[in-house]
C-alpha cells in the first residue's frame, strides 16, 4: 500500500479541539485554550494531513528572540500524532520545513513518550544506598521500544536532546512522577487500592487525615482567592516567586469554558480555617497535580494529603491512567538538593517516569547558535 507523504498546515481552533476530543494520551499543554493562559507566546495550532485527512495536530507557541523577528518554536508535550503509524520522520521533517520557511530559528519538540519507569518503592528503598548514584543503577519495570526508538530517530535527524544531569531545566521535565489509577490488566482503581503503593507512613497519615475533621470541598473561580492566599504563604516558606491571582483564575476560567471540569480548585478547612488547597487538571486520559498549598497551621491533620486522596478517586473515576505529579530528578544521591522531593513523591506512590525529554533542531543555525550563547550569558 502506498503512503501518501504527510502535509503540515494551519487549522482552526475549532478544527484542533474537534480532532483531539477523539485522541486519548493528550497532554493539556497541547490543547489549543492553554495558549490562552501561558503567556508571552505566540499560538499557532498546526496540523499533519494525510490527503484530506487530519492525522495529527501541535500546539506551537513561538518566542521572538531579542532584536530579530526570527522565533524559537516550541511543541510542550507533543506533537499529538501516532508515531506508531507515522515514522518521525514524516512528521517531523514538513513541520520543521514548514517553520523554517515562516521565520523560525529554532525548533523544540518534547513528545512526551515513555522511555521507562521504576515502580514507586523500589526508587523509595534505593535512595542513599551505597552504589546507587542514579535511577540507570536500577532496573526499570517497564521499557517502552516505541520511546527508545523516536529517541534515536531524533539524534538521526539532527535533533539535540536538552541535557539536564541531575537538575530541572526550562521546559518540562525529563523525568515525572506518576500515580498509577491503573492495575497491570488495565482496570481503573478504586483510591484504596492505590494507596497500596504508599509507604506505610503515609498510607497511615493519609487515613488519618480522611478519618478526621476535614472539610474537603471543590471551589469555583471566585474561590482561587483562598487558593492564592496560601499559596503565597507557601511561596514564602519555601522561598520561591509565585504566579499573581490572575494567572489561576484565568486558567481555571479558560481551561473549563472549554472542556467543563478539567480544570478543579480543591480546598481543605477545619473550623473555617483553609488548611490547603490544590488544582488538578485534567486532559483526555491524563491528570495533573499542578499546583498546592498548605498553611503552617495544623499540621498533624495532614490535610494536603486528604486533597491528594480525593484527586485521585476524582481522576480514577474519570477514566484517568495516571495521576502526574511533576517533574523530579534522577539521583538516587541523598545528600542531592532534589533527592528529597523524589523520596516525598516515591512516598505518596509514585513511579518515576523517564519521558522522551525536550529536543532542539536548529532551522537557521547562526541564529540559533548566537540565541544558545544569549540563554547561557543570562543563566550566569
Amino acid at each position: 500500500m502506498i503512503r501518501n507523504e504527510l502535509r503540515v498546515r494551519p487549522i482552526s481552533g475549532a478544527e484542533h479541539t474537534a480532532f483531539l476530543a477523539d485522541q486519548s494520551n493528550v497532554s493539556f499543554l497541547q490543547r489549543p485554550e492553554w495558549a490562552q493562559v501561558k503567556g508571552g507566546w505566540k499560538p499557532e495550532s498546526l496540523g499533519w494531513f494525510e490527503a484530506d485527512t487530519l492525522v495529527g495536530t501541535a500546539l506551537v507557541l513561538h518566542r521572538a528572540a531579542p532584536v530579530i523577528r526570527k522565533t524559537l518554536a516550541y511543541v510542550p508535550d507533543g506533537p499529538v500524532i501516532d508515531f506508531a503509524a507515522h515514522t518521525p520522520a514524516e512528521v517531523l521533517n514538513p513541520l520543521a520545513s514548514y517553520l523554517r520557511n515562516r521565520g523560525a530559528f529554532q525548533l523544540r519538540v518534547g513528545p512526551g513518550l515513555m522511555r521507562r519507569t521504576w515502580a514507586a518503592g523500589v526508587v523509595r528503598k534505593s535512595l542513599g544506598k551505597e552504589g546507587m548514584r542514579s535511577l540507570e543503577d536500577l532496573e526499570p519495570v517497564q521499557r517502552s521500544e516505541q520511546g527508545e526508538q523516536l529517541v534515536q530517530a531524533l539524534r538521526d535527524l539532527g535533533y539535540a536532546k536538552q541535557e539536564t544531569g541531575m537538575d530541572f531545566a526550562v521546559g518540562q521535565p525529563e523525568y515525572v512522577a506518576r500515580v498509577s489509577l491503573r492495575d497491570a490488566a488495565g482496570e481503573q482503581l478504586e483510591a484504596d487500592a492505590v494507596m497500596a503503593s504508599y509507604s506505610s507512613t503515609t498510607r497511615n497519615e493519609t487515613r488519618k487525615a480522611l478519618n478526621g475533621p476535614l472539610q474537603v470541598e471543590v471551589g469555583e473561580v471566585v474561590d482561587m482567592a483562598r487558593f492564592h492566599a496560601l499559596y503565597d504563604h507557601t511561596a514564602d516558606r519555601n522561598e520561591f516567586t509565585g504566579r499573581p491571582l490572575s494567572y489561576f483564575e484565568n486558567m481555571h476560567r479558560v481551561l473549563n469554558g472549554s472542556v467543563p471540569g478539567s480544570c478543579t480548585l480543591y480546598l481543605a478547612s477545619h473550623e473555617g480555617e483553609d488548611l490547603a488547597a490544590a488544582i488538578m487538571v485534567r486532559s483526555s486520559d491524563r491528570a495533573w497535580y499542578l499546583y498546592g498549598a498548605s498553611s503552617s497551621a495544623q499540621r498533624k491533620l495532614f490535610a494536603p494529603k486528604a486533597l491528594m486522596q480525593r484527586m485521585i478517586a476524582d481522576a480514577s473515576a474519570a477514566g484517568c491512567q495516571h495521576l502526574d505529579q511533576g517533574g523530579v530528578s534522577p539521583t538516587l544521591d541523598a545528600q542531592h538538593h532534589l533527592a528529597g522531593l523524589t523520596k516525598f513523591k516515591t512516598n505518596t506512590g509514585c513511579d518515576i517516569v523517564q519521558t522522551t525529554g525536550e529536543w532542539d533542531l536548529a532551522l537557521n543555525k547562526p541564529i540559533a547558535w548566537a540565541f544558545d550563547k544569549y540563554m547561557a550569558w543570562r543563566k550566569k
